[in-house]
């Protein structure tokens, strides 16, 4: 059984609740990348197992279609997902993590031996009433 996550470090505070957060040790690892590299961004395709693992690029490197989904920011970086994704995960909270191991495909690595990875929360009904339709 996998460790249980940071804690979510974004203050939620009054309004909707956001669609996308980042636990503390993401958070730090978007600040190291953005200090290195500049801005990234991070996109949660709807490849293998449902795109477990967020792909993190800089920005501009990933052409973001216009259906693609903005889910909101994390560490101040767009946070986007295939809208096919979408339509199964709407219903919950993307949350941005980190974990040891090397990242998959073409993403930046979260940190030396360590990879970004999804994790998720259900909604509750008043969250997801609050969230409207998109």
């Amino acid at each position: 059984m996998p460790d249980p996550p940071d804690p979510i470090a974004q203050d939620e505070g009054p309004g909707p609740v956001p669609r996308a957060v980042a636990t503390t040790a993401a958070l730090e690892a978007i600040a190291r990348l953005v200090a290195e590299r500049g801005p990234v961004m991070f996109v949660q395709s709807a490849g293998c197992c449902d795109g477990s693992c967020p792909m993190c690029f800089d920005v501009g490197e990933f052409v973001v279609g216009n259906h693609d989904v903005l889910l909101g920011t994390v560490g101040g970086c767009p946070v986007y997902m295939d809208p096919r994704q979408f339509e199964t995960w709407r219903h919950v909270q993307l949350i941005v993590d980190v974990e040891p191991g090397e990242p998959e495909g073409f993403s930046h690595a979260a940190g030396p031996g360590r990879h970004f990875v999804a994790r998720s929360r259900v909604l509750t009904p008043q969250e997801e009433a609050g969230l409207g339709a998109g």
